[in-house]
């Protein structure tokens, strides 16, 4: 299948009025990510085409003016038969899926470490910042709209719901601008009148979700203050949250750049906090005997359907192991590391880059040949022995250890297969398991048995 020149290679999403592509350009066969203007018949029939258009071009125009690392640039705009499309940059991940957000939002998702929230908060702030320079407001700010690229950076994409101050919108009253949870509670009832506090109130529901692992209950009924559900947090957090989330827009941060400063502020006294924590932490020498495990974690790759793979890879419902080991980490050379829990060696870095699961066959290859640390037996490892290196999430005091790895190569992909067109991967960042087609962009750490 091709849209325009474009060859189709699978599905990203779909949405009330258009869909998105994963797409391979035509000789130099780089992989773009193609928004075709669909809409659903209902939107059409309530907005009508020539609208939908009008919206889709507007679109499309907005972001291809915007040059800012932390906003998704667009490449190309053209029309297959009568709809529209354009192009724009493809990444691996988005913050939905980091977070194991599911169709289900209400349900719990995984909390991730208060360093790595400053990280990506930081960066959509900057984004937001630019965005309101310009005039724009997104209105449809939410996980799965904050892509992540391969060196993490995040970047927000679509702006299907997006206005320049002072337009107007025009759709039907009954048809909602938005996403529930997400969407702030005056543009619920009116989405022509919001100003830009309408995009500051998701920050701070993302904020909420990432450091808690919940959404706040509806209306903020009975709302739990975040400290109370992380203890990296303190009463200043709580301040900065709640205000961020405020359901009265008069009562959040007057502007993204008031939000930014304030943001910083509070990552200033959490860098503070760990220096502290730091000069307390006991050596780790005279620690009792660590427990090794009764049976090694397999090696032999298998295939695995997603239905199938929770259960097989020992995980639960956020797709994090059940158990985490206790490992026994000792430098073998400067180039390797021994875990005598499990008798597996690892690369102590890996690839320097992120690289395709073809890419990552050729990189193994490539140890082997040149006997990489006086082996030749290298091979990518199995989830089952990746999950071994995964630690649960840290709280203060264990942000202060010194990594015994590389901390560069932070998605790792496995041996294990989804599919003939898939491999799965883990994340050692946040600790959770995941697949990709063999397209996607992460890192190896190749692995080998002791010798015995």
């Amino acid at each position: 299948m091709k849209i325009g020149r474009y060859e189709v290679v699978g599905m990203l999403g779909k949405g009330g009025m258009s869909r998105v592509y994963k797409v391979k350009c035509p000789v130099i066969e780089k992989i773009a990510a193609l928004k075709l203007l669909s809409p659903d018949p209902l939107v059409e029939k309530l907005m009508g085409f020539r609208k939908i258009v009008d919206l889709f071009v507007s679109e499309a125009y907005t972001m291809a003016q915007l040059r800012h690392p932390n906003i998704v640039t667009v490449w190309d705009y053209d029309q297959s038969g009568n709809k529209p499309f354009y192009l724009m940059d493809y990444f691996c991940h988005n913050l939905g899926v980091m977070i194991g957000e599911t169709y289900r939002t209400d349900i719990p998702s995984r909390v991730i470490r208060l360093d790595k929230v400053i990280y990506y908060v930081r960066q959509i702030l900057q984004g937001l910042v630019r965005l309101h320079d310009a005039g724009i407001i997104h209105r449809d700010i939410k996980p799965y709209n904050i892509l992540i690229t391969e060196h993490e950076t995040a970047k927000i994409s679509d702006f299907g719901l997006s206005k320049l101050r002072g337009e107007k919108f025009g759709a039907p009253s009954n048809l909602k601008v938005g996403s529930p949870w997400y969407a702030a509670p005056e543009q619920e009832k009116n989405p022509d009148q919001v100003d830009f506090s309408a995009d500051i109130y998701p920050v701070g529901i993302m904020l909420y979700r990432m450091l808690t692992g919940m959404l706040p209950p509806e209306n903020h009924k009975e709302l739990i203050a975040p400290s109370r559900l992380n203890p990296d947090l303190d009463e200043y957090w709580d301040h900065f949250v709640l205000k961020a989330m405020a359901t009265h827009s008069k009562n959040r941060f007057s502007t993204a750049s008031h939000m930014l400063k304030e943001f910083e502020t509070l990552a200033d006294a959490w860098e503070q906090r760990k220096d502290k924590f730091c000069t307390l932490v006991k050596s780790p020498e005279g620690q009792k005997q660590k427990k090794y495990p009764i049976s090694l974690p397999r090696s032999t790759d298998i295939k695995v359907r997603p239905s199938k793979a929770k259960d097989f890879f020992q995980l639960d419902d956020l797709w994090k192991p059940k158990v985490f080991l206790k490992n026994d980490f000792q430098q073998k050379t400067k180039n390797s590391i021994i875990d005598r829990a499990t008798g597996l060696i690892w690369q102590t870095s890996g690839s320097p880059y992120p690289i395709t699961w073809h890419q990552a066959q050729n990189y193994i290859n490539t140890l082997n040949e040149n006997a990489f640390d006086s082996r030749s037996d290298w091979r990518l490892p199995t989830i089952n022995e990746l999950t071994t290196l995964l630690t649960n999430t840290p709280h203060g005091e264990d942000f202060c250890m010194e990594p015994v790895f590389d901390r560069k190569q932070k998605w790792l992909w496995s041996s294990d297969r989804r599919s003939f067109m898939a491999a799965w991967y883990v994340n050692m960042d946040l600790g959770f398991v995941a697949w990709h087609d063999f397209s996607g962009y992460y890192y190896v750490k190749a692995v080998c048995k002791k010798r015995q």
